[in-house]
């Protein structure tokens, strides 16, 4: 399996296993990875059997003035914007990250904020024999699951995740 991490995180695939394969013809990708692995799927001339996105960075959505402010907080303070963006990722789930950390840059952000995911690509994809499998959750604090549900849901076998964050994960106490 290919796997591409998210925004400021590497290594993170095991807290996926769950939905994650070992087969040489799947790729996958958490949040921003998500991006990475469409598009290597999207331009690859290599055999893919599934394309998993879990929690896909989709901000198609967002106004162009979300997505400034964003830049500018990362500018701003690099640090203290992951440690929040962190933070809300987990959104009152016991899941720890502080051994999956890593810097992100401002190209990173910038990149998935201005991605825009086209849903020709997703049908081209699965044209060529490849599952699309999208995971949501819909307590999400960093993406509208709602609105990238209904994006995905046409050309993807969606799964929307009750009480789960972004990170998959249940949420304690139901907040």
């Amino acid at each position: 399996m290919k796997y591409f991490s998210g925004f400021s995180l590497e290594n993170e695939q095991e807290l996926f296993k769950f939905w994650l394969n070992s087969s040489q013809y799947t790729v996958a990708g958490f949040s921003y990875g998500a991006i990475k692995a469409l598009e290597y799927v999207y331009n690859s001339k290599n055999r893919v059997d599934r394309l998993i996105l879990l929690s896909p960075a989709y901000f198609n959505n967002k106004k162009e003035s979300f997505k400034k402010m964003q830049l500018l907080y990362f500018k701003k303070d690099s640090k203290k914007y992951i440690n929040n963006f962190l933070a809300n990722i987990t959104n009152n789930s016991s899941i720890d990250l502080n051994n999956y950390l890593k810097n992100g840059t401002k190209e990173e952000l910038k990149e998935l904020l201005y991605y825009k995911w086209d849903i020709n690509k997703l049908r081209e994809i699965s044209n060529k024999g490849t599952q699309i499998e999208v995971i949501l959750g819909e307590n999400d604090k960093i993406i509208d699951s709602k609105e990238a549900l209904i994006f995905f849901d046409k050309e993807a076998i969606t799964y929307y995740i009750k009480n789960a964050n972004h990170i998959l994960k249940e949420i304690k106490n139901g907040n």
